[in-house]
């Protein structure tokens, strides 16, 4: 990275100008990239345009095309749908209204066009750029630009960014609004459950999604639904048959509701529909349960984006308006998406192919190849949907380990849905599962009991730790946990917790060299809202954590809207970890982010409220301050609050919050759900795997370092990685990995916030293939 390419950034996009505009159906989360797109555009020195109403405004020009500055995009973040407006547009269809578009950018020097919208949106935008120099030369014979004009627009630039809640386009992993919609979807379910069981009801949910049943898929997932249809896996002939007997094998085992999750395609084998009400008549004809449909409609794509869609908008934003300034006549449309948790660049029209080629596999009756075509981890979704919902535990249990589950460490939403799948997970292969109660200490004190299929029901949805948890370390009690893994026959160990898990996890390696109970097999999964784990990207229970700071945040800059010239400085949790006050500074829009992985001094500081000083200059009159809670031994959260109060004096005024134990509460996150669910899915298929490689003469004997892992998500990939091998990329005293990708978009943070800095573009995306991504693509 050399010295003068830090400095092309900010000159990058001198001469230019870029468009922004929404299209097609509205998603959360689209606002967040608009934003990006306008900040990061004139941080380049580019002048950038809102397009309002989509495709209309382009072809209608004048007032529709307005030239947008620092300002209009502030308080944007936190609201649903798009601020610029979108409309359906048939003139754009047609080359007469092509035309007129061109003529309106031409006007204005506009050559860089950046498309917010569904795979529509984006097929006409490829269109646009195909025909652009026909286009000027029509233009130019009917003498509406000059010749001089037509050669500074020689060519149009176009980047796509997915905004779509179905999640139907092939080549991203997610979708700008796709966890938005599933929060709404989540909200519901979760309130319909509580009335259902009150009288033992059946519910028939459809959802949206056209023609793609993530949404649906995703749902049952997360709330344990006991039945799902989507369009891409039609069911057998004999469903009717198979349904009625599921719903029935469900309340025998004690459960007081059903649920059917409908995607709005679903269809049986033949291409025929199947729609909520004729499930609903089925039900009721055949079981004679009381059965109510909710279809949840146009609500899904309402309401606050959620953090991960803001932070995804953001990140798209900046990542599409580097793809449009670095764009020659050579590079092909591409659509900036997310892949696992990095920025990639994809040529748009052979994603737009592969979503083509998924809705005509449909309509052939090709099912395979369209759940192949929707990625691996679609499949991936499908597989654990159902192992969780389709099999019958098996009766015997001869033949079968026993497994031990627990968790560790502080409470973090979504251990309970990793505690049910492994526990399921495990029954379903046979084995005699068993849970132990307040972590370690309740490892030594044998407060262990066996669960059986309907110990760990309803638990998905339900925050904390049912099981109990403590931070207390195993070291010390060796001996006890010893003799209780031979007295309970204890022959594998999953471990769902925070940075304890990880050490506990290091001290049972330890202890194997004293103790031979010690050699079974362990499996560590991360759950802390800290995200401070190392070999994993996420852990369970920070997405919630992000969304509940998110949320606290929007409402505090709310209450500042009718006084003016306030700064809020607010306290996160974390540890050390400064992963949350980061995020959540990205999400809820924060002129600054105080963390302890990067030093600062009182000169920042001092910069920092000059900065905000120059902000009150403004229209925008507010200020919003995150510091993590272990970032500085000195300069405390009184300290800053000091500090402001007074270098502020008589500019704006300061309030402090400190936010708390509010952090690790609250219902877990569609994202939070779904990831327990797998993650306890992939450690105990691991955990029989390792079981049976270790079996020797009629006893577990395992005392390889790969015995005991910690499974974590990393870049695309779920992996298993020994406890052991960590440790070097462990800071111990600050219970941090040493290396953290988040720490690359700070600087986006800081742009957005309007600091001038450099930004390094060399870890920018290069444009991929899509048929190469499919094989290597994540198994999440």
């Amino acid at each position: 990275m050399t010295h003068e390419e830090h400095h092309a950034a900010k000159t990058l996009g001198i001469g230019k100008a870029i468009a922004v505009l929404t299209s097609g159906g509205d998603a959360q989360g689209m606002n967040a990239a608009v934003r990006a797109v306008v900040r990061v555009g004139i941080f380049t020195g580019a002048r950038v345009f809102f397009v309002h109403e989509g495709y209309q405004g382009l072809v209608d020009g004048g007032d529709h095309i307005r030239e947008a500055t620092w300002e209009s995009v502030s308080m944007m973040l936190q609201l649903g749908g798009t601020v610029i407006g979108s409309a359906r547009c048939k003139d754009f269809r047609e080359r007469e209204g092509r035309l007129r578009a061109a003529h309106n950018l031409v006007k204005l020097g506009i050559t860089n066009l950046c498309v917010i919208g569904g795979d529509g949106s984006l097929t006409g935008a490829d269109t646009f750029r195909s025909e652009w120099s026909d286009l000027l030369s029509d233009l130019q014979k009917a003498g509406k630009i000059t010749a001089e004009e037509a050669a500074k627009s020689s060519f149009l630039n176009i980047v796509g960014l997915v905004g779509s809640i179905d999640n139907d386009f092939c080549g991203t992993d997610m979708t700008i609004g796709t966890d938005s919609a599933l929060h709404r979807i989540i909200e519901i379910v979760d309130a319909i459950t509580t009335t259902a069981q009150s009288h033992q009801r059946t519910f028939v949910l459809e959802v949206m999604g056209r023609h793609c049943g993530y949404l649906a898929l995703v749902t049952s997932l997360s709330c344990g639904a006991d039945w799902v249809f989507i369009p891409e896996c039609p069911p057998d002939d004999d469903w009717e048959e198979h349904l009625c007997r599921r719903l029935s094998e469900t309340r025998t085992r004690g459960s007081r509701l059903n649920i059917i999750i409908v995607a709005e395609g679903a269809i049986d084998k033949n291409g025929k529909p199947i729609t909520s009400e004729d499930i609903k008549n089925l039900v009721v004809k055949r079981l004679g349960y009381d059965t109510r449909v909710t279809v949840l409609g146009h609500v899904q794509r309402g309401g606050t984006p959620s953090a991960f869609d803001r932070i995804l908008g953001s990140r798209m934003g900046v990542e599409a308006v580097m793809a449009l300034l670095e764009g020659t006549p050579d590079t092909p449309a591409c659509v900036v998406s997310l892949s696992g948790n990095q920025a990639v660049r994809l040529p748009l029209m052979e994603c737009v192919q592969v979503t083509k080629d998924v809705t005509k596999a449909m309509d052939d009756k090709r099912f395979d190849e369209a759940m192949k075509l929707r990625g691996r981890s679609f499949m991936n979704n499908w597989e654990v949907y159902k192992l969780l919902a389709h099999v019958r535990p098996p009766v015997s249990k001869s033949g079968s380990f026993t497994v031990a589950v627990m968790n560790v460490g502080a409470p973090a939403a979504g251990m309970n849905a990793a505690v049910r799948s492994t526990v399921r997970i495990g029954l379903i292969q046979g084995n005699r599962v068993l849970v132990v109660h307040d972590g370690f200490e309740g490892l030594a004190k044998g407060q262990i009991e066996e669960a059986g299929w309907s110990y760990v029901g309803g638990w998905t949805g339900q925050g904390g730790s049912k099981l109990g948890t403590k931070r207390t370390l195993p070291k010390k009690s060796l001996e006890q946990i010893s003799a209780n893994i031979t007295k309970f026959n204890i022959q594998g160990l999953v471990i769902i917790g925070g940075f304890e898990a990880y050490t506990g996890g290091l001290e049972l390696m330890e202890g194997r060299k004293q103790f031979d109970e010690l050699c079974i097999p362990f499996v560590v999964i991360p759950a802390t809202v800290s995200n401070n784990v190392p070999g994993s990207d996420f852990s369970i229970g920070a997405d919630t954590a992000l969304n509940t700071i998110c949320t606290t945040c929007d409402r505090i800059k709310q209450s500042a809207a009718g006084t003016k010239r306030r700064v809020f400085i607010i306290e996160t949790m974390g540890g050390y970890c400064g992963y949350l006050a980061t995020m959540a500074g990205l999400a809820a829009g924060a002129d600054a982010a105080y963390i302890f992985e990067e030093p600062f001094t009182i000169r920042d500081l001092q910069a920092n409220v000059e900065h905000l000083v120059q902000k009150m200059k403004t229209t925008v009159k507010r200020g919003l301050v995150l510091r993590n809670e272990k970032c500085s031994e000195n300069y405390t959260t009184d300290f800053i609050f000091n500090l402001y109060s007074e270098e502020g004096r008589g500019i704006f005024d300061s309030r402090k919050n400190v936010l708390g134990h509010m952090q690790q509460g609250g219902s877990p996150t569609p994202f939070d759900r779904n990831f327990a669910t797998k993650m306890g899915a992939k450690a105990m298929n691991w955990m029989s795997g390792k079981i049976k490689e270790s079996y020797r003469n009629g006893r577990i004997f395992a005392n390889t370092p790969d015995s005991g892992c910690v499974l974590g998500m990393r870049k695309r990939a779920l992996v298993f990685q020994p406890v052991t091998e960590l440790q070097e990329q462990t800071d111990f005293e600050h219970r941090i990995p040493k290396e953290q990708w988040w720490l690359k978009l700070r600087p986006i943070l800081k742009i957005l916030a309007k600091y001038e800095i450099d930004l390094d573009t060399s870890d920018h995306a290069h444009l991929e293939h899509i048929s190469r991504k499919r094989s290597g693509e994540a198994t999440v």
